[in-house]
């Protein structure tokens, strides 16, 4: 009989605050599993505040990792995990590592606590913290409100599943500084106390399920534990045309007695913004009138938008919603959503060669993704060479499967997912090509592509398969199109 999977708590065993666990960390034998980024900067963290730290990581180690563990004096191993992992008070587990691994499993069952990095840094955290979750467009969201906080003059520091780790840098952090964190289901599976001031829940969609024993309800879950800990005065703001996330939330709002705070394309909430006769309209809480009913704000119009399509178009409602619940000027954030310039590997236009427009969305790594990605291109009849392929998640691709039919000329398949990928769109569409390399893959797609068309790398899948992330498939695909 095999063993029964030990999943995280729900809700911590012990409901000790932040505080305490804070001031726990002193003299505390502490395991931190995973020796990437996050890894190394929360072991260098719980040192410099008296933990006793040894790291360990199933894997070679990474470049300069053994260095500067040695330098911090903190203990380590690699290739593999030995008893003394399991001879500590409590774990960390980096977002790479999954609740499935067998250390962490061996840590469950003997009532272990085992915490996130973004978990830990948060007992140190000094600030508010805004948090963005959800499967698609977390990273433009938190981005975008990194950029309407720098408009705004307001001290703050993006980070997170983006790129920094939150233990970097919560150290030198002050009271009012804002702290913007992109949030992943991983991250969000290790949480005990973490309570952001600002939670948003973009929406949740299939993606990761190779982690969650691919059932979409536990990774929803996972998503749903933003709102765990939030109470009076926090700001609890999701997606409410998203039939799983509102049914979540209004119980949740029943339970707690929280007023949530919706965005909408579909409905005019209140409180809430949305999207009324071509505008963005809010009605927002007035912090300097508590109890006061929300007066509705024309806040712009949507034509003025710099990023386009539906799904930025919520990313917009909920950056606006934010910045209401850190103070920010309406004005500040109409000269923001108006100047903002996206992020780099999302529906990002490279160059266009002989009238045909290279567009790197190297980012989108699910179905949904890419289903925003061919929604967000105009067309009237088949305009889109689609490049897609990589290492699928046990991705359903019948969403697509419509727009297929409607935008693409040709798709161009890649990477251990190429076969799927092909049996599924190819019969929706009138060309397949099958690429064993980007160069390849481009070289397709320019003999498909007509002046006035669009070559779209929108892969559905993650890159591991190829290449080192998402960013490095986006700078080969970039790369190669300025070589044409």
């Amino acid at each position: 009989m095999s063993e029964v999977l030990q999943l995280p708590p729900i809700r911590p065993r012990e409901r000790a605050s932040a505080a305490e666990l804070r001031a726990g960390v002193q003299g505390a034998r502490v395991t931190v599993v995973g020796g990437a980024r996050s890894g190394l900067s929360v072991a260098r963290l719980l040192t410099r505040h008296g933990a006793d730290v040894f790291l360990t990581d199933a894997g070679p180690a990474l470049e300069g990792v053994e260095t500067k563990l040695a330098d911090n004096g903190i203990p380590a191993e690699f290739g593999g995990h030995t008893a003394r992992a399991l001879d500590a008070d409590w774990l960390v587990v980096s977002p790479g590592v999954p609740t499935t691994a067998g250390l962490v499993q061996s840590a469950l069952r003997q009532r272990k606590p085992v915490y996130a990095e973004i978990e830990v840094a948060s007992w140190f955290c000094p600030g508010p913290i805004v948090a963005v979750t959800g499967s698609n467009g977390k990273t433009t969201t938190t981005t975008l409100i990194g950029h309407v906080l720098e408009v705004a003059g307001r001290g703050h520091v993006v980070a997170g599943n983006i790129g920094v780790a939150f233990s970097d840098f919560v150290d030198d952090l002050e009271a009012d500084t804002v702290v913007v964190l992109e949030v992943s289901s991983f991250q969000l599976d290790h949480i005990a106390t973490f309570r952001p001031h600002a939670a948003v829940l973009l929406n949740i969609t299939p993606d990761h399920l190779d982690r969650y024993d691919h059932d979409v309800e536990r990774y929803g879950a996972a998503k749903l534990r933003l709102f765990d800990n939030l109470g009076p005065g926090d700001w609890l703001i999701y997606n409410l045309d998203d039939a799983r996330i509102r049914e979540h939330v209004q119980r949740l709002a029943a339970e707690r007695g929280l007023t949530p705070v919706a965005f909408s394309a579909e409905h005019e909430p209140t409180p809430g913004a949305f999207a009324r006769d071509g505008h963005l309209v809010l009605a927002l809480p007035d912090s300097s009138a508590p109890g006061a009913p929300p007066m509705e704000e024309d806040l712009m119009p949507s034509s003025d938008l710099a990023l386009r399509g539906t799904h930025n178009l919520y990313n917009s409602l909920a950056a606006a919603i934010v910045a209401r619940a850190v103070e920010i000027r309406s004005d500040v954030v109409r000269e923001s959503l108006t100047s903002f310039e996206g992020v780099p590997h999302r529906l990002e236009t490279v160059r266009t060669v002989g009238g045909v427009r290279f567009v790197n969305d190297s980012k989108a790594t699910n179905v949904n993704a890419v289903w925003y990605a061919l929604e967000s291109v105009p067309a009237t009849e088949p305009s889109i060479v689609l490049i897609a392929g990589g290492r699928d998640k046990g991705n359903d691709y019948e969403p697509l499967k419509r727009l297929v039919e409607e935008k693409v000329k040709g798709v161009v398949v890649i990477g251990e997912g190429a076969d799927v990928l092909e049996a599924e769109l190819g019969p929706h569409t009138d060309r397949v090509a099958h690429a064993s390399s980007m160069e390849e893959a481009i070289q397709f797609a320019r003999l498909m592509a007509e002046s006035g068309d669009t070559v779209l790398l929108s892969p559905a899948c993650s890159s591991f398969d190829m290449f080192d992330n998402y960013e490095d498939r986006g700078d080969t695909f970039k790369r190669l199109v300025y070589a044409i």
